[in-house]
């Protein structure tokens, strides 16, 4: 999954070298047979107002790398009541996905929650989970949402690795926890209880979140923080109870190398040694056994084959007990991120103006999401960026208030340090892992949508029995035909479309002898999961709209904006990004769908247009001129005969979706040729398996060979994916468009997946508003071949 560094090293002398191996089996169980996911969605705009649309970007990681695991994304919208106001799925392709959400013109103003899952999240703690609060408002509603301006606040005090021990200088992290917007202007010291007016220590608060001082303890006293805010609220918590021996791990993460040393106090002589495990997410990255302690040992990590993240270090007795445990972030002065290289740039500063840039040509990453905002509006970015749900909430279930702060350019290493110090590892528990205590799964992830089945002849389940199931094209009826097992049951796997899709079915059996008189049930092999915890509090809280209330001008841009929308989507059928190369890929897509059945499409496929694309194979088999354009595609010669093949394995072909021999496809003219697809992976037309497909459609279509009468077919239709609301991306060149008046829109161009050309700069051009003088440009994506984000969020000009 990523590149790790398994240091087994000996520190001291290790005197029993028959150590326990307990925590790193039940560590290697967990990690092979529990990866984790989570999720981010960066949201189109920050606010909404009732009649808008949500468009989302969703990025699935199976820890610290985009993942393979999950290809459905489930979306959920509750109200504060956790009413259920919307379900939607929408797929994931390589752990990315997009899709969007209408609100309705009467929602009532209040603040609303996004819910984001996979199904094999729904296996593990619904903490990590993604639940996104966000406000709608609507100026008719009779209540308008306020921030609440006085926040209530705790805290609570957290020494470092869990210990506080007599003797031993020790750091203390300071944590603050609100529902609301939590002050960043805090401060405090600390006294022993004794003696309250002299003052040991003091703390300076780092941001809304954190704080810390350091301490050393004495065997008997008591210790007291009194923190207060600006606005005078105070609170006093005692620190924790001063042990008389045990072990303090401390934890510096500098540029080259995590570096610890173990602080010990009256150690018994029951623990022969000590061992330490790292571990960055669930994977075992370091190992070590000490069997003398000494405070003045020094012992390093180095930082050049680990990846940035979370790194836990735990401390162990010779019997696997639990004696210290820190988390840490991996180098977070040099952030291991990508950027995208922006080329000739090109600003128009007049109202609407048109501005360009160039992405330059580079293997960084297969596609982009691109957002470009007003930069007087907020986006979500700003408080959950892509980098802080990739490396911290997405693994730490507390409340984090803007954790994007932390991976900024002029980010604090010292409050992320303190806020881990805070934090303990909940992916999985030690204890519970080393006793052989696993999670339960009831969920297993499914390849896209599926659907299972089962054939009743006469009231009675009727085993292996074919089904016919008849598919209509552009080109003619699809006929495919699969089996029932042992049980009369059959599955419809891999299945991608959206809204739906109609077919007609028929048993292939003789009519008269089943006399009509038989059943065919179909059933989703998919279920949203329910929701379990409490929605999270929010900083807002909803009072009676005054007579006289004065409008926010952000709501009345945004309510403006709507209709401003409304009108653009009267008078434009037709706004291209890209006018050449965005109607040909129109026209491939048409001619796709129009050839191709629902059970032909796959989410990995590649697909050649002979009816658009001019380009004429030099080649009388059009399997040769396949050779050198598809990745991982192989022809191979078997007695005369080209032969193609996906990863080493033979794969099928059809003509018209028809499966025919290969040497069939020699005797097909190219000219007859209208679309070539090829599909790799598993499919729906491959009825359970396969190794892809190469399709080829021909310009005549017609009919499959399907005889059977109207009459005799029954018809059903399957509920697929949700459609995804196209987003209009003006164009002011448009002659339509020169007198709409009034333009606040504060999304100013938005693509999920901005398509990166191989040989050429990718070009994005936009338009301004009426106002806006500066622009926000957000560009992310995923680099596979490194193995890292790629991440660009920045005002331009």
């Amino acid at each position: 999954m990523f590149k790790k560094l398994i240091l087994l090293l000996t520190m001291s002398v290790v005197i029993c070298m028959n150590a326990q191996q307990k925590a790193e089996q039940a560590l290697k169980t967990f990690e092979q047979k529990y990866p984790q996911e989570k999720i981010h969605l960066l949201l189109n705009k920050n606010n909404f107002v009732a009649g808008d649309y949500i468009w989302f970007k969703s990025f699935v990681f199976d820890g610290y790398s985009t993942s393979s695991i999950s290809t459905t994304l489930f979306v959920e919208l509750y109200d504060r009541n956790k009413k259920q106001i919307s379900k939607k799925l929408f797929p994931l392709l390589n752990g990315e996905g997009s899709g969007s959400i209408s609100l309705p013109a009467s929602l009532k103003e209040d603040v609303y929650y996004i819910r984001a899952y996979t199904t094999w999240m729904a296996n593990f703690s619904e903490d990590f989970q993604l639940v996104k609060p966000i406000a709608v408002y609507n100026p008719s509603s009779p209540e308008k949402l306020t921030v609440d301006s006085n926040p209530n606040w705790t805290a609570s005090v957290h020494p470092e690795s869990g210990t506080f021990i007599d003797g031993i200088s020790t750091k203390v992290a300071v944590r603050l926890q609100s529902n609301e917007v939590s002050t960043s202007d805090w401060e405090g010291y600390v006294t022993d209880t004794e003696n309250p007016n002299a003052k040991i220590s003091t703390v300076k608060g780092f941001d809304q979140n954190v704080g810390m001082f350091n301490i050393t303890p004495t065997s008997g006293k008591k210790y007291q923080l009194v923190i207060q805010d600006k606005a005078g609220r105070k609170q006093s918590i005692n620190l924790p109870e001063v042990a008389p021996s045990g072990i303090n791990l401390q934890v510096t993460s500098n540029v080259d190398a995590i570096k610890y040393t173990l602080k010990a106090k009256n150690l018994s002589n029951e623990s022969q040694y000590y061992k330490i495990l790292g571990t960055i997410n669930n994977q075992l990255v370091y190992k070590a056994q000490i069997g003398t302690i000494s405070d003045e040992t020094q012992y390093s990590i180095p930082n050049n084959q680990l990846i940035s993240g979370i790194l836990q270090l735990t401390v162990f007795d010779d019997k696997e007990n639990i004696v210290a445990n820190r988390l840490s972030f991996v180098q977070p002065q040099l952030l291991q991120t990508e950027e995208p290289t922006l080329q000739s740039l090109s600003v128009k500063s007049t109202p609407r103006g048109k501005v360009s840039f160039d992405i330059a040509k580079e293997a960084k990453s297969s596609s982009y999401t691109v957002l470009v905002i007003d930069a007087n509006t907020k986006s979500t970015e700003e408080d959950q960026s892509l980098l802080s749900s990739l490396w911290l909430t997405g693994d730490i279930a507390s409340k984090i208030y803007n954790p994007a702060q932390y991976f900024i350019k002029n980010r604090n290493t010292d409050a992320l340090d303190a806020l881990l110090i805070s934090e303990q590892w909940k992916r999985f528990d030690w204890k519970s892992i080393i006793s052989g205590n696993y999670p339960m799964i009831k969920y297993t992830p499914e390849n896209y949508l599926s659907y299972k089945g089962k054939i009743n002849i006469e009231g009675k389940p009727a085993p292996n029995t074919d089904l016919n199931l008849i598919f209509n094209s552009g080109s003619g009826p699809k006929v495919f035909q699969i089996k029932s097992d042992n049980n009369a049951f059959f599955s419809l796997n891999n299945l991608i479309f959206e809204d739906s899709m109609k077919f007609s079915y028929q048993l292939n059996s003789d009519p008269k002898q089943i006399k009509n008189n038989y059943s065919v049930y179909f059933q989703p092999n998919y279920s949203f999961v329910p929701y379990g915890k409490n929605l999270p509090l929010t900083h807002y809280k909803l009072i009676q709209r005054p007579n006289d209330d004065q409008i926010p001008a952000e709501i009345l841009r945004s309510v403006a904006s709507i209709n401003f929308q409304k009108n653009i989507n009267e008078k434009t059928t037709d706004i291209e990004e890209i006018k050449l190369k965005g109607e040909k890929k129109d026209k491939t897509k048409q001619l796709n769908k129009e050839l191709s059945s629902p059970l032909f499409r796959g989410a990995n496929e590649e697909v050649f247009d002979f009816v658009n694309d001019l380009q004429s194979p030099g080649t009388t088999n059009v399997l040769q001129w396949l050779q050198g354009r598809v990745a991982g595609l192989q022809i191979q010669t078997r007695n005369g005969t080209y032969v193609p093949y996906l990863r080493d394995a033979v794969v099928n072909t059809y003509i018209d979706e028809i499966q025919v021999n290969p040497s069939e496809i020699g005797n097909l003219s190219v000219s007859d040729i209208a679309m070539v697809k090829v599909i790799k992976g598993f499919f729906s037309g491959g009825f359970g398996g396969g190794n892809g497909a190469i399709a080829i459609y021909t310009r005549r279509g017609g009919s499959t060979g399907a005889t059977t009468k109207p009459s005799q077919l029954r018809q059903i239709s399957l509920v697929g994916y949700d459609k995804e609301e196209p987003f209009n991306n003006l164009i002011y060149e448009n002659d339509g468009l020169k007198n709409i008046s009034q333009d606040t829109r504060s999304v100013l161009y938005w693509n999920p997946f901005l398509e990166v050309q191989p040989k050429e700069a990718t070009t994005v051009q936009f338009y301004g508003n009426d106002d806006a003088k500066n622009y926000r440009l957000i560009i992310m994506g995923y680099d596979k071949n490194k193995d890292m984000p790629v991440y660009y969020n920045e005002i331009i000009p």
